[in-house]
């Protein structure tokens, strides 16, 4: 089953839904809000999403971490911990295929190419 990780109210969650509504794909939705991520499960993405992609320092969350905390951000073991302690610093949203790939953030081609469509 392919399931889709993100927070129901982002942009981009609400365009990535849509348009796997639009081209048929059943998904599982994991709202991250109810249901965050763990630290192990972040390290395994990590294992597959370089860090710099699915690290998101855009936002406001990243904005309000101290200095130490946005530097603990550089390496990927302490990053897992900050990202699973603050899930919105996880770029939105996160495909996970049904045979285990990921994808951080929304891209219809990656998408298509991703899920064989």
């Amino acid at each position: 089953m392919t399931v889709l990780y993100g927070i129901p109210n982002c942009d981009t969650v609400k365009k990535a839904r849509a348009w796997l509504a639009e081209a048929g794909v059943a998904v599982d939705f994991v709202d991250f809000k109810k249901t965050p991520p763990d630290e192990a499960q972040i390290r395994g993405w990590l294992a597959q999403i370089p860090l710099a992609v699915l690290l998101n320092r855009r936002g406001t969350t990243w904005r309000k971490l101290n200095s130490e905390e946005q530097a603990a951000a550089d390496h990927p073991q302490t990053a897992a911990a900050l990202m699973a302690a603050h899930s919105s610093l996880i770029r939105r949203p996160v495909l996970q295929t049904a045979d285990g790939r990921l994808h951080a953030g929304f891209d219809a081609e990656t998408y298509r190419q991703l899920l064989g469509l």
